[in-house]
């Protein structure tokens, strides 16, 4: 397909063309306004074919213009070419020239009506300008430049500004570009992030399940225990009447020993009433846990249980209420540090940090307990010699603290929760 020879040549200033284009432009201009109708493509200069082709016409509507001249290749050509093609046609005055003028009007149309009244450069410029604010590029530029009281300067002026405005575009485009490839790496490490959510979730429920498998166990040790215990008791009993109605010195000394035995197990059954109220306790806790974790990956802030241990709102070993204030967080993972603070904020609770002495000396530590009302820790993550201090400073300040489970999220979550939400259900007390 042959191509317009200065086709290359267009990009460039209209001062580097040579002396012939130079010379053809400006009487092109002046042909122009002595017309009292609009100017053909093959009449403007080709310094301006290639911006009203790349600028007036998509690439499907140049492809349907090219199939109906007859380019055979123009079904599967790529729009490089197509706009290579489409420079070339606009330069020629026969039936292809006028189909692809054709097509420029029928697209542009509505465009060319409003500008149909204009019958001066200045007002010609003034249209320009408000359809530019508008962002109504393509069908203004075809409208100004084939209108009849379009001048050379008018029309310089307005292909520069497209020239220009199509350097912005490519430039904005790459930007685009670079912040779609960042979002979408941001969204890969979000899923992979929930991905490790949703295992913890899972280990979690396992977790659950295994603690409600011990729970009836034990329940059902400590039922064996109470029946025991009532068979010994009864057998006591029993050697006891014996006892008094006058029995051997041998069946007292067996009572005796019954009597022991009854001691012992009522001794052991308490003991297993405790390990089973211990083992309730900790399934409350993983059952909350659970319930802010699948809460944290819905996006839900709002669904914290109602049995939880309020940490803002705290009673001293004497009685007397500690008030409200900032919650200090000791230990831990300084890798968390950052996700810890965006939750508390969430919560609308302060929260001061102390890594336990990893970084931050443990001298300092009295002195963040100083300013917090309540202090949590980790039991998993945290120096002995911290936790040591942490305890004698509040038993003898009176103030609040209490031991998490461990250094993840979900504990902290609930913790800090607990603070958010203060009032509600049991309060903490100092060494608790």
């Amino acid at each position: 397909m042959p191509l317009l020879s200065g086709y290359h040549a267009s990009h460039a200033p209209l001062a580097k063309l040579p002396a012939t284009a130079q010379r053809s432009a400006p009487s092109s201009f002046s042909a122009t306004a002595k017309r009292s109708g609009r100017a053909k493509t093959w009449e403007i200069s080709s310094h301006f074919h290639c911006s009203i082709i790349g600028t007036c016409l998509t690439a499907g509507e140049l492809r349907q213009v090219l199939i109906k001249v007859g380019e055979g290749d123009a079904r599967s050509a790529g729009d490089h070419a197509l706009h290579s093609r489409g420079v070339w046609l606009a330069g020629q005055k026969g039936v292809p020239g006028k189909l692809l003028n054709k097509a420029l009007d029928r697209r542009h149309e509505s465009m060319i009506r409003r500008a149909a009244s204009i019958d001066s450069a200045e007002e010609l410029q003034r249209f320009w300008r408000d359809a530019f604010d508008r962002g109504d590029i393509s069908g203004a530029y075809w409208t100004v430049m084939t209108h009849p009281a379009a001048n050379e300067k008018l029309v310089r002026d307005v292909f520069g500004e497209v020239h220009m405005l199509s350097h912005l575009v490519g430039s904005a485009s790459r930007l685009d570009i670079a912040r779609l490839t960042e979002l979408q790496r941001q969204a890969e490490e979000k899923d992979d992030k929930i991905a490790k959510q949703e295992r913890r979730l899972a280990a979690a429920a396992a977790e659950r399940v295994e603690m409600l498998r011990e729970i009836e166990q034990l329940r059902e040790a400590l039922r064996r225990a109470q029946a025991a215990s009532d068979t010994v008791g009864s057998a006591v009993e029993a050697r006891a009447d014996e006892a008094r109605g006058g029995v051997s010195s041998a069946n007292a000394a067996h009572s005796e020993l019954l009597a022991e035995r009854l001691a012992t197990a009522r001794q052991e059954t308490q003991r297993e009433q405790q390990r089973a109220e211990l083992a309730e306790a900790e399934l409350s806790r993983l059952r909350l846990e659970n319930d802010q974790i699948e809460a944290l990956l819905l996006g839900d802030g709002s669904s914290v249980g109602d049995d939880v241990t309020t940490l803002a709102s705290v009673t001293t070993p004497s009685g007397t209420s500690a008030g409200e204030g900032a919650v200090l967080y000791v230990g831990g993972r300084r890798s968390l540090y950052d996700r810890l603070r965006s939750l508390a904020s969430d919560h609308g609770v302060t929260l001061l940090l102390h890594d336990g002495g990893l970084e931050d000396s443990t001298t300092l530590l009295p002195a963040a307990l100083a300013q917090a009302t309540t202090v949590v820790f980790p039991v998993d993550h945290i120096s002995h010699t911290a936790a040591g201090i942490i305890k004698r400073s509040c038993r003898e300040s009176g103030k609040a603290y209490m031991p998490l489970r461990s250094a993840g999220l979900a504990s902290f979550l609930a913790a800090i929760r607990d603070a958010a939400n203060a009032g509600q259900g049991r309060t903490l007390r100092a060494g608790e």
